[in-house]
């Protein structure tokens, strides 16, 4: 049965149900499989979840490289007109977090992506300034953001990718509030 199992498991990587390497297109096969796959590293430290997560998204760390996550952190006093300055001993614990998770360390396909589509020794403290986030929204109406009260700006992640704060980023499962299912 092992066997059986494996074979299977090995014929359908071979037969190409992987779809792209985004997984954004393909068969429904592919789709089955990618459904269980994470975009990027789901956040794992529940003081980095309390306490970032009080406010916004506590934002998967594979979705900024670790310089990012540095100016972020060691700036928390100014943090996007806010106040958000920590126990420096939690700030310590909460910024090697981020560092030991970043895109630049971590081996998820989306945090790679992110990390190619940066120039030189570009500092983004916006997942919103990616050129890869960029692109990958590019095509959305700001009427369905910005026009739309339940979304508001494209930093509100989960308002359209349900399973954000598991990692999961796929275009199959982006669901607008008050237009339904993304189908570009």
């Amino acid at each position: 049965m092992k066997t059986l199992t494996l074979l299977l498991t090995l014929s359908l990587l071979a037969s190409g149900c992987m779809a792209d390497d985004d997984g954004d297109e393909g068969n429904e096969n592919s789709w089955r499989f990618l459904q269980k796959q994470r975009d990027v590293a789901a956040v794992s430290n529940p003081q980095y979840q309390e306490e970032c997560g009080s406010c916004h998204l506590a934002y998967p760390p594979g979705l900024l490289p670790a310089r990012s996550w540095k100016k972020i952190m060691t700036h928390l006093d100014q943090h996007f007109d806010d106040n958000a300055e920590l126990e420096a001993d939690v700030q310590k614990q909460l910024t090697e977090y981020l560092l030991l998770h970043s895109a630049d360390h971590s081996s998820y396909r989306r945090s790679g992506r992110i990390m190619r589509s940066l120039n030189g020794d570009d500092v983004p403290i916006r997942i919103t300034e990616l050129a890869y986030f960029r692109h990958k929204h590019n095509e959305i109406p700001q009427r369905m953001i910005k026009g739309n009260d339940k979304v508001g700006s494209l930093s509100n992640c989960n308002a359209c990718h349900r399973r954000a704060e598991q990692g999961f980023f796929n275009e199959r499962e982006i669901n607008i509030p008050g237009y339904g299912a993304w189908d570009d």
